[in-house]
């Protein structure tokens, strides 16, 4: 009974770890590499960093597709219409590489609505937006302003669902666009803005039908992977390889990317289906 128990975990992990996967909210400043980490490490041996920190080590292959400029709220709007500017330059001059814009930071800075100027710039320039949105509570008021826009996708949306006052109109907007939802659970357990895996929203927009993406949020501070991500969901909400499956291959009608790329992505979604399920 337990060889028969260990190879179906060998099974499982081995699903996890080789099913193809699409990450659509990572910071890179939270993404280093194992070399430069382990150098950080070696120059401040009193932190006690664990080595079991995830990050991209060598050998570990990823392609980017799309970058994301971002705007940090702490800069103001002044210093977001110059973000998007730059954002328009890079547009016209990467081949497709740079895409969109990211609003992002802490979220207690500053108000959304001062950035709606800004980013409706960069929306009529062919800019795609993802908008950190509704990270923490008390927030619906911007959030709505911002989901006017609309976004192309939400980070995080970890309060548009609150059942505070306000927030009821919330759900409406992001249903009826279609927005999809960039989803972090280890951050959002470990940055304490969700009590449990449980009660982690991606149940409630799953089990509604609207576009998710598992996402990582930042790797390297958070020690953990997409593989992991995709693990945790499946055993949290219980939900088969099949799903899983489906919730990967879906994630990439979500990217910022030409029909073209997508194309090609799903064709090797599908080469590499039957060596997962066979």
């Amino acid at each position: 009974m337990a060889a028969a128990g260990e190879r179906e975990r060998e099974r499982e992990l081995r699903f996890y770890r080789e099913l193809p996967k699409v990450e659509l909210h990572a910071h890179l400043n939270g993404c280093i590499s194992s070399a430069t980490m382990k150098k950080l490490m070696a120059q401040k041996p009193y932190l006690q960093i664990q080595n079991g920190m995830t990050m991209i080590d060598k050998g570990k292959k990823r392609t980017l597709d799309e970058l994301l400029i971002a705007i940090n709220r702490r800069g103001g709007p002044a210093v977001a219409k110059q973000t998007v500017k730059l954002a328009e330059e890079f547009l016209l001059s990467t081949d497709g590489v740079v895409v969109g814009l990211d609003l992002s930071g802490d979220p207690t800075a500053g108000r959304g609505q001062d950035f709606l100027e800004p980013l409706s710039e960069a929306k009529k320039a062919g800019l795609k937006l993802a908008l950190h949105l509704s990270e923490i509570p008390n927030q619906e008021e911007e959030t709505k302003v911002l989901l006017g826009l609309p976004p192309d996708r939400i980070g995080h949306g970890t309060f548009l669902n609150s059942a505070t006052t306000g927030a009821e109109e919330l759900v409406p907007l992001v249903r009826q666009n279609r927005i999809p939802i960039e989803l972090c659970m280890t951050s959002n357990i470990k940055t304490q803005t969700v009590p449990s895996c449980e009660k982690h929203h991606f149940g409630y927009w799953y089990n509604m039908g609207h576009p998710a993406v598992l996402c990582t949020d930042d790797k390297g501070v958070f020690a953990t992977d997409l593989s992991q991500e995709y693990e945790l969901v499946a055993k949290t909400f219980n939900l088969t390889r099949s799903q899983m499956w489906d919730l990967s291959y879906e994630s990439i009608n979500y990217i910022f990317a030409s029909s073209e790329v997508k194309s090609k992505l799903r064709e090797q979604w599908c080469k590499l289906k039957p060596t997962l399920f066979g």
